[in-house]
């Protein structure tokens, strides 16, 4: 075995020890001064960086500027469930409204309101204990004379205020876009593939609602306070088309609808 000459042997561990130095302060700089986190807010409309109070605002001005929406969901109001699928904008609105008492389709034109269901909406009031054969019969010819077809909903009608708050753009969005409590700003995260940001009222207790991060920041998704329902809205400035419906295809009762 021959030895190896002390000269080159220092020679040769002083390269290794300056190799592994270098190997080292690189990982370190990589570590320390890699890549920076990307910025939640890059590419978004800005609204992420405002106080839960500014946000606010700024979608509920939003809303009020909008020419058209679309709303889908579930509602409840004074103790009474509906699911919703209404297009609405600043000239009336037409969708379905759909409650224990069957499904009803609403048009509403400016101040007239349309509503179209079929026979078994008109009859499911009328199938109480105290209901005689005969009446329930002249119930049931009424409303066959009545499904498919549009009925004029007078204005002076007890149901007039509460189905045509349903198609009233503004009225609607009014209503729903409220947060109850105090306002904090929560999680980032998306609704129909579009980046949000959420607003909580009462950390949730109160409802929360989901601002969109891209382009205007509308609200785009509403889970109200107390379980009282959520809310999709969608189609933000989309074309509503409101067409009145021929006269052979309208119920005019005049004053008063029929019992439901």
């Amino acid at each position: 075995m021959s030895a190896v000459p002390l000269r080159r042997g220092r020679r040769a561990v002083m390269v290794s020890m300056v190799c592994a130095g270098t190997m080292v302060a690189t990982l370190g700089l990589a570590g320390c001064g890699g890549d920076a986190p990307p910025d939640p807010d890059q590419g978004t409309n800005g609204v992420g960086k405002l106080s839960a109070t500014e946000i606010q605002n700024k979608t509920r001005l939003a809303a009020e500027r909008a020419a058209a929406v679309r709303l889908s969901g579930t509602v409840r109001v004074k103790g009474q469930g509906y699911h919703l699928d209404m297009r609405l904008s600043d000239r009336g609105g037409t969708g379905s409204v759909r409650s224990k008492g069957g499904t009803i389709r609403l048009l509403r034109i400016g101040e007239e309101l349309y509503l179209k269901a079929d026979s078994s909406f008109w009859t499911h009031g009328s199938k109480g204990s105290e209901t005689t054969p005969e009446k329930a019969a002249s119930d049931r010819a009424a409303a066959e004379k009545l499904d498919g077809k549009y009925v004029k909903v007078p204005d002076g009608d007890p149901s007039y205020q509460q189905l045509s708050g349903f198609a009233d753009m503004d009225l609607l969005l009014d209503g729903l876009i409220t947060l109850h409590g105090t306002l904090e700003k929560g999680e980032r995260g998306a609704a129909g593939g579009i980046k949000t940001i959420r607003l909580t009222g009462d950390q949730g207790a109160g409802g929360t609602l989901d601002v969109s991060l891209e382009g205007t920041p509308y609200p785009l998704r509403l889970v109200r306070a107390g379980g009282a329902g959520t809310i999709s809205l969608s189609d933000w400035n989309r074309d509503v088309p409101l067409k009145k419906p021929a006269p052979s295809e309208v119920v005019d009762y005049g004053r008063k609808l029929p019992a439901s």
